[in-house]
């Protein structure tokens, strides 16, 4: 398994906890597998390497989510959002495969903590709930998700803006996800990004990753629905700046 994956055996398993941790908040809170997966392991691989990781346990959870509640969504506006990011991420990747792996995780880590900053303290951008908003959104979650694959926090900063009620938004992301990964797949072919080493990683780490989000989903409470949102969000500023520590003390 080791040679296959290119990885040592404590890197394996580093990596298969955090992603079984991000599951289990994706599971209860609907959105951040990514990101959690980008900030916890940018230490273990760069982004570029964990973008179509990332990828796979996107697709994993959007199908094993698929009953909660797809019909809720405003499908033509996710339509129009999935149309821009597709455009946007030939944008991020360009960037990605370009930069210093070092540079890369500081703009990845520096996304995530801004995005998550935004949407913990509830910041509604002026604009961003009009049409021209709505396709900038689309356009910058796709560079975001190239650079970082956090295009769904993209997302809930417009949904934040325009506000949808939370039933709706929950449904909203978890079809952009879904459809956005599947229109991102020829990109990252293209780039060269999802090699068969990648596919390799992504199906292997799916596994736990799947297992954390039907783990989140048991753990779910209607009461303490409030509360998992700031969680989610504080976690991922910590480490985000555990990482960016670690990216500047190297």
């Amino acid at each position: 398994m080791t040679g296959l994956l290119n990885l040592t055996t404590p890197e394996i398993l580093m990596l298969a906890l955090i992603c079984f941790g991000a599951g289990i908040v994706r599971g209860f809170s609907g959105f951040a597998l990514s990101a959690l997966v980008m900030a916890g392991a940018a230490f273990i691989l760069p982004p570029i390497q964990l973008i179509p990781i990332c990828w796979w346990l996107e697709i994993a959870a959007s199908l094993l989510m698929a009953r909660g509640g797809w019909q809720e969504a405003d499908r033509s506006l996710v339509w129009t959002l999935v149309i821009m990011s597709a455009l946007g991420t030939p944008i991020g990747l360009s960037l990605t495969t370009t930069l210093d792996v070092e540079m890369s995780k500081l703009i990845a880590l520096g996304l995530i903590i801004a995005l998550a900053l935004l949407l913990l303290f509830r910041v509604k951008i002026p604009g961003l709930a009009t049409k021209p908003g709505l396709y900038c959104t689309g356009l910058l979650a796709g560079t975001v998700t190239g650079l970082a694959s956090v295009g769904g926090m993209v997302i809930a900063l417009y949904v934040l803006s325009s506000d949808t009620p939370a039933r709706k938004m929950r449904a909203a992301l978890a079809l952009f996800l879904f459809l956005g990964s599947a229109t991102s797949l020829a990109w990252h072919f293209a780039f060269g990004v999802m090699n068969n080493e990648a596919i390799l990683r992504g199906i292997a780490f799916a596994v736990p990753a799947i297992c954390g989000v039907w783990a989140g989903t048991q753990l779910f409470t209607p009461r303490f629905e409030p509360y998992y949102r700031p969680f989610c969000l504080t976690l991922l500023c910590a480490l985000s700046a555990i990482g960016l520590v670690r990216v500047a003390i190297t």
